[in-house]
């Protein structure tokens, strides 16, 4: 029988009737909304910045070096490195084979046109030539008689024609014995100096044999390559200035200008020629011409102020009237050995000519004065 006072032990313990637990309750809820609310404060109340983090700090400008240019005349030089060459360069041949009698000239001797270089034995061409000589005697003997005995009516007309073919055979002969005389006399074709001689008296030389080398310095030709953005500077009959390595100044003439570029280098044959009177200058020498071609408005400027653009265009960097930098692309239009001039600045500017490798187009700096080149007009 069960004991009704003893307490159920196997039911759920309750505690509503327990002051304490409803306030617990409410604290967590309080606790609950209060996180809730702090975390979304950012969204809907957001924070005002401070004067630090709402301005960004104004970037600071880079000192550089400014000099100020103005344009001035310029002359325009081309100027190209060469090497000079003969007017006329040949070899002198015998044309008739004997042997050497006489030497009349030496290696490196002047000699005018059609003067005597050497001599060959002439005795049996000149025997030749008897016998040639004695035959058309006979030719012409044997053709008056076959027209006489024609005019007879003793003879045809063939054997007319037959004298007449025996002449004209006997008359190629003396010429040609005549030239082949004339040729063991071994004479200059033009004047100039003998550059070569291998003619000694006592020896053989055979028809053919090359006997000297004969050379025609005057004028002395100065061939260069020209590039082709330059070419249309040019024009014949243009004053060329002429430095040989030996230090010699010379004068010349553009006496031809090629219209083929050639198929490697893209640059243009032309030849300066200078007078070279008793041929004093000797070919082969290296010179640079100097071949005034005009003249520009242009700036003086230091190699070292030059700058290469974002395309790899050739430029300077300059400063603007509110001084922010400005890249100008230029040409070099010519050089000497204090600077360089440079066209396609405007006729004054500002040309930046220190810390121009630290600033780029855009950027602000902080001007400074520099000291201006001042060109000596020596050309390179």
């Amino acid at each position: 029988m069960p004991n009704d006072d003893l307490p159920d032990l196997n039911g759920q313990l309750k505690f509503e009737d327990d002051k304490g637990a409803g306030r617990s309750k409410w604290l967590a809820a309080i606790f609950a909304l209060v996180l809730v609310g702090w975390m979304g404060s950012g969204y809907i109340l957001p924070s005002q910045p401070t004067q630090e983090e709402a301005e960004d700090p104004a970037p600071r400008a880079v000192a550089v070096a400014v000099m100020a240019s103005e344009a001035e005349d310029v002359e325009l030089v081309l100027i190209s490195e060469g090497q000079s060459i003969p007017d006329r360069d040949t070899k002198i041949t015998s044309k008739v084979s004997g042997e050497v009698v006489s030497v009349a000239t030496g290696r490196g001797d002047l000699v005018a046109a059609g003067q005597e270089i050497g001599r060959l034995d002439a005795a049996t061409i000149e025997a030749q030539l008897v016998q040639a000589q004695t035959q058309l005697e006979q030719a012409t003997s044997d053709l008056q008689k076959s027209t006489s005995l024609q005019q007879s009516g003793i003879t045809t007309e063939d054997r007319v024609l037959q004298a007449r073919a025996a002449k004209a055979s006997a008359e190629a002969a003396v010429a040609a014995a005549q030239e082949q005389l004339e040729n063991t006399v071994i004479r200059a074709p033009f004047a100039g100096r003998l550059n070569d001689m291998t003619l000694d008296e006592g020896e053989f030389v055979n028809s053919g044999d090359v006997v000297a080398e004969l050379l025609d310095n005057n004028p002395l030709t100065i061939v260069v390559q020209v590039p082709q953005q330059t070419l249309s500077r040019l024009e014949i009959g243009q004053t060329a200035n002429v430095s040989f390595i030996t230090g010699e100044l010379r004068t010349g003439t553009v006496a031809f200008i090629g219209a083929n570029a050639d198929s490697q280098t893209r640059t243009f044959r032309v030849e300066i020629t200078v007078d070279n009177p008793n041929s004093d200058m000797p070919a082969g020498l290296s010179a640079r011409i100097a071949i005034p071609t005009g003249s520009a408005r242009g700036h003086f400027i230091s190699p070292a102020i030059l700058s290469l653009g974002t395309d790899g265009e050739l430029g300077i960097k300059t400063v603007t009237g509110n001084n922010t930098v400005q890249f100008v692309p230029v040409s070099i239009v010519r050089a000497q050995t204090d600077g360089i001039w440079v066209t396609g600045l405007p006729e004054r500017t500002d040309i930046i000519t220190v810390g121009q490798g630290f600033v780029n187009a855009g950027d602000m700096v902080d001007p400074r004065p520099a000291e201006a080149p001042t060109a000596t007009g020596v050309t390179q």
